[in-house]
């Protein structure tokens, strides 16, 4: 995970930077003692997704390109993270993941999961 994309169109709600230490972002504790950057997105039917940049062993840059207030389409660059890195996506419990572990994943193709419609 390099170049980042919002993975719904939606605007950005909130925006969090977290420093912190640089271990192997394959780790699980990675999502939470990394340094990291997180967006909390919402789309127009009143669902939140929230995207997390989380610096890898090497990585040790997070570039986020948005603001709090800046609409995104689905698919549109927001970040960039170097080498190593990862990107936590949480959707809402009642979303339906598509998919499997392990499968191959293509910028702005490959659907992950669907969203609830919300009122």
């Amino acid at each position: 995970m390099h170049s980042n994309r919002s993975p719904v169109d939606g605007e950005v709600k909130k925006h969090w930077y977290n420093p912190g230490c640089f271990v192997n972002a394959a780790l699980d504790k990675a999502s939470l003692e990394n340094e990291r950057s997180a967006l909390w997105l919402r789309t127009a039917e009143g669902v939140d997704v929230t995207c997390v940049q989380v610096a890898g062993l090497i990585a040790r840059r997070i570039l986020c390109y948005v603001r709090e207030g800046d609409r995104l389409v689905r698919g549109q660059r927001y970040g960039f993270i170097r080498f190593g890195s990862r990107v936590d996506i949480y959707f809402p419990v009642d979303a339906k993941g598509r998919g499997c572990a392990g499968g191959q994943v293509y910028a702005t193709d490959t659907v992950i999961a669907t969203l609830p419609r919300h009122a």
